[in-house]
């Protein structure tokens, strides 16, 4: 706000980047992400990112956007990305993803529609739930546990090293 080059200070035990003078504080607080699990006519959608290798697959993700609500949000997304009109959305739970300092919202959508998808995703799967298999990082536990609420055997794959 002042323009002057921020330090680090000890706060609540934790180092923050801060004006000298109290004017601002760098809380580097995580960032909520929406995640839809979207089913559409009884089977699960996976896409992927252009940015991702060639087998890598993943629940639907996006920012909320400031005046919606985290259900308002997953569906803009889920149109945005795939096209397809949110029918019912149902937390499925919170998670970390503390490798990207974010807070993952994660929702069971139950969708309809045509799926095109952007020009962010490349790629995408239909899958019967029985044969999802969660990976062990952010929105993989989500499907875990969506699979665990209905019953279905949890078998988790390791993903691709990005390194």
């Amino acid at each position: 706000m002042c323009a002057t080059t921020l330090s680090v200070r000890i706060d609540a035990g934790r180092e923050r980047l801060a004006c000298p003078s109290g004017h601002w504080t760098h809380w580097d607080n995580p960032l909520p992400v929406l995640a839809a699990l979207v089913e559409v006519e009884g089977q699960i959608l996976l896409a992927r990112n252009a940015a991702w290798p060639e087998k890598m697959f993943a629940l639907i993700t996006g920012f909320m956007e400031s005046g919606e609500t985290p259900e308002q949000g997953v569906a803009r997304e889920l149109k945005e990305e795939t096209n397809l009109d949110a029918l019912e959305v149902t937390l499925i739970g919170v998670y970390e993803f503390i490798r990207k300092n974010e807070l993952i919202i994660a929702y069971h959508v139950r969708a309809a529609g045509e799926i095109r998808l952007s020009e962010e995703l490349v790629e995408f799967r239909l899958i019967d739930p029985e044969k999802l298999r969660p990976w062990r990082a952010g929105t993989g536990y989500a499907m875990a546990d969506w699979m665990r609420a209905r019953g279905l055997t949890v078998e988790f794959i390791d993903l691709p090293s990005t390194t």
